[in-house]
């Protein structure tokens, strides 16, 4: 059964991606979770609290996963797919959380840029450095910036899953698809035909 504390970070992270922080107070939030503002202030003394740790879940999430993400894939192909696939699932499973970021990005870009550092700054430079020696090795072409090119494809997920359903796109899932067949074919050299992501496929097999 879920907390009254991970409850509360469910409902703000869904309040905060769909109004925003102003747009969305503590009563409603405590209205929801179905419990009076003083409860919800005894788990989080103040709104910007609770904001830091709704958005700090969602990065913790990648310190627990992308260790034994990069520790299993072993070549370039197959770290590519597993993060990617990661990345996909886990703001496709909930794409709240992925408005959640894109408003990060608008409202507070050098709170997010130092959360992402925080968190994700030695896995980017990991994959930034490994994409550097597909380039070396002929795998990966030339012309492409390992660090830039990483922080686009993040940027990329997030913001076609966010905006997915306001563009019309016909399902999230294809949707996402497509930016990852985009994602590989600027990647490596001579790029194998694309293959739907492990999520399509569960859905198709399902």
């Amino acid at each position: 059964m879920q907390n009254i504390s991970e409850k509360i970070l469910d409902v703000a992270t869904k309040g905060f991606a769909l109004a925003g922080y102003d747009g969305t107070s503590l009563s409603a939030i405590a209205k929801e979770v179905g419990i009076k503002k003083p409860s919800l202030l005894y788990h989080y003394p103040s709104k910007e609290q609770l904001r830091s740790a709704v958005l700090n879940r969602v990065f913790e999430h990648w310190n627990d996963e992308l260790p034994r993400i990069l520790k299993l894939a072993t070549s370039g192909e197959d770290r590519f797919n597993g993060l990617l696939n990661e990345i996909v699932r886990f703001f496709v499973t909930d794409p709240n959380r992925a408005r959640l970021v894109m408003r990060e990005m608008l409202d507070r870009p050098d709170h997010l840029s130092a959360s992402m550092e925080d968190y994700l700054g030695p896995y980017i430079t990991i994959l930034s450095d490994y994409i550097q020696k597909g380039v070396e090795r002929g795998e990966v072409r030339k012309d492409v910036q390992p660090r830039a090119y990483v922080l686009h494809v993040i940027q990329m997920v997030v913001g076609g899953v966010a905006t997915a359903s306001s563009i019309g796109a016909t399902s999230i899932e294809d949707h996402v698809s497509e930016i990852v067949r985009i994602a590989r074919s600027s990647l490596f050299v001579d790029t194998p035909q694309f293959q739907k992501t492990e999520l399509s496929e569960e859905k198709n097999n399902g």
